[in-house]
């Protein structure tokens, strides 16, 4: 390989690399009391639990911590860097197994009292076939429970900037075009009933940040995060320009004139007949 090549190559890799380490670093700082607090009242010592899309397993050590040593709790990802980073810090935990899997690939011969996920599925293309795999993985009268969002809803005040407004519309219609529900959050009820699934419950867990809360920056900053990723200027929907246009103009608007960001969430518990 030649020196300029591998030097684009190591550089490749440093990106991938903090990349990596940042979202692990997300991940890591998330728990079920503020990431996921609605789906306590589902949790009870004894209980088998899955969990998908578990990330570095931060969520999924405190539910088995609920659990305990009577449950058990396994958390599967399809990332193999969140999962490596889960063992690490909570490999330790006798009633958590982690997992480097995707779903449609995962089997268990001991089936699941309650199937977990939050904010996975609205990155899941194939819907039916995951929904179709829960019931394959679900004791009798098994539960399951996904934590998701409706993107055609968040409300920013004041408006974002137009630069910002053209990169989110793209990337609905990106995230549209790719197979994947927009609104997943807002029509997991219907979904479940066509599949299915009775005893039907939602539970609204709305993120709500605003920009007088200094621990509300970064989460209002999340789309800046979002476009740093080039994977919509690769694949034709942006320029590079409208991409870097938008973080810079989103990043002010964050700072300097936000007064607060809502992004619609909701908890969808559901059944197995």
């Amino acid at each position: 390989m030649c020196q300029i090549c591998q030097t684009v190559a190591v550089t490749e890799n440093k990106v991938i690399q903090r990349e990596e380490q940042s979202a692990n670093a997300i991940f890591n700082q998330r728990t079920l009391e503020k990431d996921y607090h609605t789906l306590k009242s589902a949790l009870k010592p004894g209980l088998r639990v899955l969990d998908i899309g578990c990330g570095t397993g931060a969520i999924t050590k405190d539910i088995a911590a609920i659990v305990g040593p009577s449950g058990a709790v396994v958390g599967i990802d399809n990332t193999e860097s969140f999962i490596t980073e889960g063992k690490n810090l909570f490999g330790s935990i006798q009633n958590l197994e982690l997992i480097h899997c995707d779903l449609l690939d995962f089997d268990s011969i001991e089936k699941f009292d309650l199937i977990v996920s939050a904010r996975t599925f609205q990155w899941i293309s194939t819907l039916d076939k995951a929904i179709d795999k829960l019931k394959t993985l679900l004791k009798p009268n098994g539960q399951v429970s996904i934590l998701d969002y409706n993107h055609e809803a968040i409300d920013w005040t004041p408006k974002i900037p137009r630069s910002m407004e053209h990169y989110y519309h793209m990337f609905l219609m990106w995230r549209n075009d790719a197979g994947m529900n927009n609104r997943i959050g807002y029509d997991l009820d219907e979904i479940f009933e066509e599949h299915g699934f009775g005893q039907i419950e939602v539970f609204n867990a709305d993120e709500h940040y605003e920009r007088n809360n200094p621990l509300h920056l970064d989460n209002l900053k999340i789309w800046s995060q979002v476009a740093n990723s080039k994977q919509m200027v690769e694949e034709g929907y942006v320029s590079d320009q409208e991409r870097l246009d938008a973080i810079k103009d989103y990043n002010n608007w964050a700072d300097n004139l936000a007064v607060s960001m809502t992004m619609k969430l909701r908890e969808v518990r559901a059944v197995l007949k």
